[in-house]
């Protein structure tokens, strides 16, 4: 299991630039007009995870595998998009297919550049967006509930629960915050995401910053650093334009790049890290001759659903996991030697992969 997450932003922000970097293709085309990106463009990306390469190293394994996340581009956004303009039907509908919204925000002077509402504030840009949603979101909800009304009426147990839910959600949407901000009970959740609205998505902030501001940020960043922990937020600070020519590089010159320019990673490590944590999703292993492969679950996941992420039927006949831990595996030297030495467990139904587990699972066929 990997994740989807829509890049969005408003026009010439700097998303298909970022878009380009991530996935090293031109599919996206990084233009200085308007709705250059007309239909959304889906990349996958190798999540790096220096844990992998160091157990295929151990195992000798022939092939490694890693985890993948994909990226979506998705049309830029402007004022008025809920109810139709620019591109904002199409817009809204694609949002709705991703995990997360990785949010790009120009925080960049750059004359050249042309800005759609003719300023570089991040601040009213992010507004911008999230008013757009909500407005939508209003919209989606009251409709819903009108159609609803009949089967509530008739006693429609699951037409009460999803009634119950749009209002409390109306409610916050129209005092003017995201229904993300719901406290929803566990009993709950399922219908809630069956809702699919928009403001429910997960949001990190992107600040696109110039080639001078990518090790420390700069005013504008700070500001959207200031907001995004206001919101219980996640923000990241990268400079598409570094990540274009880092995409172009080998990994050695790549590396020198990044030290000349004082960066300690490239800003894809770190957003790829940021996404992880706000879906709250982890990785485990399993490493053997043949491959080293890494595996992405949510935190969280009972054993038996780990396997499923591997094939259905290891879910159905799970047995057992034998279980390693990374530390252990690494510092004893492979699978025979953490074995030798008492470290690999058997684990059943009830266990709780951890991330970094390098696992082996038995089941029935």
């Amino acid at each position: 299991m990997g994740f989807k997450m829509g890049i969005v932003g408003l026009p010439n922000v700097g998303k298909s630039t970022l878009f380009n970097a991530l996935t090293k293709t031109a599919a996206a085309q990084a233009a200085n007009f308007p709705f250059c990106t007309i239909e959304p463009n889906v990349g996958e990306v190798a999540v790096p995870d220096a844990r992998l390469d160091t157990l295929a190293e151990i195992a000798q394994s022939k092939s490694v595998i890693p985890t993948r996340m994909t990226f979506v581009d998705i049309a830029g956004l402007v004022k008025g998009a809920s109810q139709g303009e620019g591109l904002g039907n199409q817009f809204l509908a694609n949002i709705r297919e991703v995990d997360a919204i990785a949010h790009v925000l120009r925080c960049f002077e750059d004359g050249d550049v042309t800005h759609v509402e003719g300023r570089v504030d991040p601040i009213a840009d992010a507004e911008t967006i999230e008013t757009e949603l909500m407005l939508s979101d209003i919209e989606s909800i009251e409709r819903r509930l009108q159609n609803l009304s009949r089967k509530v009426r008739g006693g429609d147990k699951e037409a009460v629960q999803q009634e119950r839910l749009l209002k409390e959600a109306l409610a916050v949407l129209e005092d003017g915050k995201p229904a993300r901000v719901v406290d929803v009970d566990a009993e709950d959740a399922k219908a809630w995401k069956m809702l699919q609205l928009l403001t429910t998505k997960p949001i990190l902030y992107v600040c696109n910053v110039d080639e001078g501001s990518a090790a420390e940020g700069n005013a504008f960043s700070a500001k959207v650093a200031e907001m995004a922990a206001e919101q219980g937020a996640a923000h990241v600070v990268i400079s598409a334009q570094i990540e274009e020519e880092i995409s172009q590089l080998d990994v050695e010159e790549a590396a020198m790049f990044l030290e000349e320019m004082g960066l300690a990673e490239a800003g894809l490590d770190r957003l790829i890290r940021a996404g992880y944590d706000l879906l709250h999703l982890e990785t485990y292993f399993t490493v053997g001759p043949k491959e080293a492969r890494a595996w992405t679950i949510k935190t969280g996941t009972m054993a038996p659903q780990a396997a499923g992420v591997i094939h259905g039927d290891f879910e159905k006949g799970f047995i057992r996991a034998e279980t390693i831990a990374y530390d252990d595996f690494v510092s004893l030297g492979g699978e025979q030697p953490a074995k030798e030495a008492g470290k690999m467990r058997a684990e059943g139904k009830g266990y709780t992969v951890k991330d970094g587990d390098v696992l082996h699972f038995l089941f029935n066929t």
